[in-house]
């Protein structure tokens, strides 16, 4: 099933694009992570995709309805975390959540249920009955993500969750984020690439307002390989080593240190003559390996590459 669809979804502001013809499927139950840097068309996209700001062509569907205005439908069933999310300081987090539950036209009895249910998923119980003014960066965040959940979700729409908090209110709200998609799909807008990598299952990549790839971290991983092979072995590997330095499809080979263990190195000219070459040239040097593998990049440098060279491995 899918969750999220667009077809030539765009948004200009006279001449800027701000979004061009995003084309995007997005199934049920996964986290799936927006990247993109400053500029990229994020945010404008999570607006398109609440009804919060219209498209200049092409259309949408969330949750099986049609993203347009006065669909009172699409309301119900998609949730929203902004960026910062505002509250009234003066209520408590359980009147916040009630509050929120009557926008939403939950009865009496339901609103009570969704209310408790809500705190208890994001660990506020024991502050329900607290202001809200007190509460820390990542009380509020949790808080912010109970609301946006109170009427049960199919979508729920995250525009940089994770924003200034510190390590240990990112660890609390990620944790929570990664067990969400139980029951709802999560599109979480996002320049913090480490968040991605921890808990998102799709990866879509957006620049000057165009799509330039939808993929899994594992996938874009093996994309854009280095092509460092590592290995580690039981004997001195330096004979070894200089062996490695006279196969003409390798770049270099060298011996160095790692975390105190000696590792071998090596750079392929040609990296798939060297994905199967490799294991038969260890085989033959009679050495007893502890470790083989190649260095995998972090999304961090697959990101970098995409934006800035064309998105080409």
């Amino acid at each position: 099933m899918t969750a999220i669809s667009t077809r030539g979804l765009s948004k200009y502001y006279g001449a800027v694009k701000a979004l061009d013809n995003l084309n995007l499927e997005v199934p049920d139950n996964v986290v799936f992570g927006f990247l993109g840097p400053n500029g990229a068309g994020k945010t404008t996209t999570v607006k398109l995709l609440t009804g919060f700001t219209h498209p200049t062509s092409g259309d949408a569907l969330v949750a099986g309805e049609k993203v347009a205005e006065g669909n009172l439908s699409l309301k119900k069933k998609t949730g929203f975390l902004p960026d910062v999310p505002a509250f009234y300081e003066w209520m408590s987090g359980w009147e916040f959540l009630h509050f929120v539950g009557e926008l939403h036209s939950l009865p009496s009895k339901e609103i009570k249920t969704r209310a408790s249910e809500m705190l208890k998923l994001v660990e506020l119980e024991a502050a329900a009955k607290r202001r809200i003014g007190g509460y820390s960066r990542g009380m509020r965040q949790r808080l912010g993500i109970a609301q946006a959940l109170i009427n049960r979700p199919k979508v729920l729409f995250m525009d940089e969750p994770t924003s200034a908090l510190d390590p240990i209110g990112r660890k609390e709200v990620l944790d929570l984020i990664a067990n969400l998609k139980q029951n709802t799909t999560v599109f979480m807008s996002t320049h913090i690439l480490s968040d991605v990598e921890r808990v998102c299952d799709l990866v879509g990549i957006i620049d000057k307002g165009k799509l330039v790839t939808v993929s899994t971290v594992g996938a874009l991983q093996k994309q854009y390989a280095r092509s460092i092979f590592e290995m580690e072995f039981t004997e001195n590997a330096a004979g070894f080593v200089e062996t490695l330095r006279k196969v003409p499809w390798l770049a270099e080979a060298e011996l160095v240190k790692l975390n105190g263990k000696p590792v071998v190195r090596v750079r392929a000219i040609e990296i798939e003559k060297a994905r199967k070459e490799l294991p038969r040239l260890i085989g033959e040097s009679g050495l007893t390996l502890e470790r083989y593998e190649m260095s995998l990049p972090s999304l961090e440098d697959i990101f970098v590459k995409i934006v800035e060279g064309g998105g080409k491995s």
